[in-house]
């Protein structure tokens, strides 16, 4: 019982071996990152097994498009976490709970308007992928599946919002496991949703994202209900949602560029997916396959799987970062920002490896999809987008480092000019790399090295990103006075 209870105590980030604090708190966030992917697999695998050719790609397409408007989410939540780690590092129980009262009336705004926004984005966003109605049959079908799951998962946008802003709130007081926990359950819920909703009532695209939707209810609940339950001196008082504009300006200071951010690096990603259909496109300007749409989705979503160990280990320098901050261990932060580069590189040696090995004979490819519609143009597709992207592996770890590094001492101007940079250089190598090697306009006669345009867009992107992070991470994070070094805490 006492192991089982220590589990549950918060981790104090400012104190202990460096790496080793940092790698602690990080394996619960991975975890969750991982069921988090679990829920994409499942989705994916559920409906590939369940669904015809068409309905799997327009699921497939609408990956970016729901990222828009749920990276924007994470993003304000993940900033407003900050002002909590520093209120836990200065040990300011009333400042937390004041902080987390206003990351509930903030969440609960954004909510509102970002559903109301998304709903009446639905069909500009997918015209901007090239998916619009139409007498093509096979174009009309992707269309229709993806606006219906993308509406579906918009009109529940509120109940990813709420459990991310729950969970940033736990991981800022250094508590990973409570998140992982809950969503665990959730992820069993949602697979047994889909098998329910999908394989037995027949429901289609409308049944995944149902599904998903009630999960991820049942997680944002769950985490409220413990955190009130367990941790007794963060239980708010009617005095704690006062308002108060500076508490609100402050919060979103700091949530507001990092959401603009996430979803700016979606807008790129949209871009690219927009140039990905025009490889399943005649010259005529029909969609008249799916091959390029699914092979990129399922080396997407692998991806994805991939990069959890980077995310989870920039998510842990957030609260690292914030905590440290707050206590003044400026050293500390260098250290630990030092040491994270190191697991870094372990990471990027194991997962891209991993990654390499699943491409053999697009084995990745049937986790997602039947048999059936996996051939070798999709393998085709699938395989150089990964080559491309695992190739370079390590800065993007680089790049969740710094970026949550500097987001955590405060510096959030940095981050966003590093969205912006990101999504300057993967628009413009999407929109001109590809057409200047094809020699012309992208479509299904498109030559195959024309698909190196298209798949180097990611690392490139990082790059420069990459770089304008370093420049902020110099000036803020490695260049502390000999004097400040001395008096700091380096325990």
């Amino acid at each position: 019982m006492k192991i089982l209870k220590r589990l549950f105590e918060p981790i104090d980030l400012s104190k202990g071996i460096i790496w080793k604090v940092i790698v602690l708190f990080s394996i619960p966030i991975l975890l969750s990152y991982i069921f988090q992917q679990i829920y994409t697999i499942a989705d994916a695998a559920i409906c590939g097994q369940f669904l015809n050719e068409n309905q799997v790609a327009g699921v497939n397409n609408t990956g970016n498009i729901v990222f828009i408007v749920l990276q924007f989410a994470f993003g304000c939540t993940a900033g407003f976490s900050v002002i909590t780690s520093n209120k836990i590092g200065q040990k300011d129980i009333e400042g937390v709970r004041r902080s987390f009262a206003t990351q509930i009336k903030l969440s609960f705004v954004i909510s509102i308007i970002l559903t109301i926004i998304a709903i009446l984005c639905i069909n500009p966003l997918l015209a901007v992928i090239g998916l619009k109605a139409s007498n093509n049959p096979v174009q009309n079908e992707i269309y229709e599946s993806a606006k219906l799951y993308v509406l579906i998962i918009f009109a529940g946008t509120f109940t990813q919002i709420f459990y991310n802003q729950v969970c940033s709130f736990l991981r800022s007081v250094g508590d990973s496991l409570t998140p992982l926990l809950f969503l665990i359950f959730s992820t069993v819920v949602n697979i047994l949703l889909d098998l329910l909703f999908i394989a037995v009532f027949n429901w289609g695209v409308a049944g995944a994202a149902i599904a998903t939707v009630i999960a991820q209810a049942i997680s944002a609940i769950g985490c409220f209900i413990y955190t009130f339950y367990h941790y007794r001196e963060y239980r708010l008082k009617k005095s704690d949602f006062s308002f108060n504009l500076n508490d609100d300006i402050r919060h979103l200071k700091l949530g507001l560029p990092l959401a603009f951010q996430f979803s700016i690096l979606c807008i790129g990603l949209i871009v690219m997916q927009a140039v990905i259909i025009k490889f399943d496109t005649n010259t005529a300007g029909q969609v008249v396959t799916s091959y390029a749409q699914n092979g990129f989705g399922a080396a997407t979503k692998l991806n994805n799987f991939l990069m959890c160990p980077f995310n989870a280990l920039g998510t842990a320098m957030l609260s690292y970062c914030g905590q440290n901050f707050g206590a003044n261990k400026k050293e500390r932060i260098k250290l630990g920002v030092k040491q994270a580069f190191i697991i870094v590189f372990i990471e990027y040696i194991i997962f891209a490896g991993i990654g390499l090995l699943l491409t053999i004979n697009g084995f990745y490819l049937y986790i997602f999809y039947s048999a059936d519609k996996v051939n070798p143009e999709t393998i085709r597709y699938g395989n150089i987008y990964l080559y491309c992207d695992l190739s370079l592996y390590f800065i993007l770890g680089m790049l969740f480092v710094l970026r949550n590094s500097l987001q955590g001492i405060g510096k959030a101007l940095y981050p966003f000019l590093a969205g912006i940079g990101e999504l300057a250089g993967r628009t413009m190598i999407c929109l001109t790399l590809p057409t200047l090697i094809n020699g012309g306009p992208i479509s299904t006669e498109a030559s195959d090295i024309s698909l190196l345009g298209i798949s180097f867009a990611d690392p490139l992107a990082w790059i420069f990103a990459t770089s304008i992070m370093i420049y902020g991470a110099v000036k803020y994070i490695f260049k502390i006075s000999s004097n400040e070094e001395n008096i700091i805490n380096m325990k």
